[in-house]
């Protein structure tokens, strides 16, 4: 729907005065805010995207995935026999198998979610982006975070756009897909509402704010602005698809804010890991620092909780 897309216009003001307003808003105490960090570990995609990746620290990343918040905090909250687990688990193409021996290892049904389709920059040929998606899936990813070409964005080739996505869409069989929209490289707002609004047109399951390797990840302003297309989209179509900051989300403060965000733009629905995620490496760990204190009423020593 070309029409559509030649039609938008973002606010950019009233863009940048909201999410100057979000900053501000008071977080959640107590058990409140509790509940409010159990939902977001729920919610993670439980990362490593490094280069010295391997079979090991994937494997403890997995079982960190399993057991994100130490069992005798879960039963301080009577919260241990609920099943709480990260949403995913995401590595590169490569580091799949080892992702999948370990949690079938450890007995868990969590998804591997794989990063794919030229990650992080998206500057490979077309057919070695599909060829890439296909050997994830065949590995066992029942996600696939793709990534797109942002200079199609920059050269308004929205049709070209479109095609890429469809076919890594084809690509990904029944595996769910995440596009990548880079959006600190994307040069302006009105971009990010158009690239999402293709992407969705194009078939995907999720929408993503970065790859976490950009020098602007996820941000408010583009935050609300992809909400808004998300929120669009579903009243022309009713088909409602999945949203996921990514990049520089490090505290437990920022993703209650991004949950309390999610909940205001696009209702209470979209809180569950089947329409929402959190990218992060780092995250976890923070989360249940707070959720320690919250129990204990202090803070662990480095060497009383394990690895996120």
């Amino acid at each position: 729907e070309l029409g559509w897309i030649s039609k938008v216009h973002v606010n950019r003001p009233a863009v940048a005065r909201h999410a100057e307003e979000i900053k501000k808003w008071r977080t959640v105490k107590g058990n409140w805010q509790a509940a409010w960090l159990l939902k977001a570990v729920t919610c993670i995609d439980l990362t490593t995207l490094s280069g010295d990746d391997t079979p090991s620290n994937v494997q403890r990343l997995c079982f960190k995935a399993k057991h994100p918040i130490r069992e005798d905090l879960l039963k301080a909250l009577d919260m241990h026999d609920k099943g709480i687990t990260a949403a995913a688990v995401c590595v590169y193409p490569a580091r799949v198998p080892d992702a999948v021996n370990a949690l079938k290892a450890a007995g868990c049904n969590i998804p591997v979610a794989s990063v794919a389709a030229g990650f992080p920059s998206g500057q490979t040929p077309l057919e070695t982006k599909l060829a890439e998606i296909r050997l994830a899936v065949e590995y066992g990813a029942r996600e696939i975070d793709i990534v797109i070409s942002r200079s199609l964005v920059l050269t308004g080739q929205w049709e070209g756009l479109y095609e890429e996505i469809r076919l890594c869409r084809a690509a990904c069989g029944e595996a769910h897909m995440k596009t990548i929209l880079a959006t600190g490289e994307l040069g302006s707002l009105a971009n990010v509402y158009k690239a999402s609004m293709i992407a969705m047109m194009a078939g995907s399951d999720f929408i993503k704010t970065s790859t976490g390797k950009e020098v602007e990840n996820a941000t408010f302003p583009v935050g609300i602005v992809m909400m808004r297309a998300i929120k669009a989209y579903y009243w022309q179509t009713g088909y409602k698809v999945g949203f996921k900051p990514a990049g520089g989300i490090r505290t437990a403060k920022e993703a209650i804010t991004w949950l309390m965000l999610v909940k205001e733009e696009l209702g209470l629905e979209w809180l569950t890991p089947e329409l929402f995620r959190l990218g992060a490496s780092s995250l976890l760990g923070d989360i249940e620092q707070q959720i320690f204190f919250h129990v204990t009423g202090s803070y662990a020593l480095q060497h009383e909780l394990a690895m996120a």
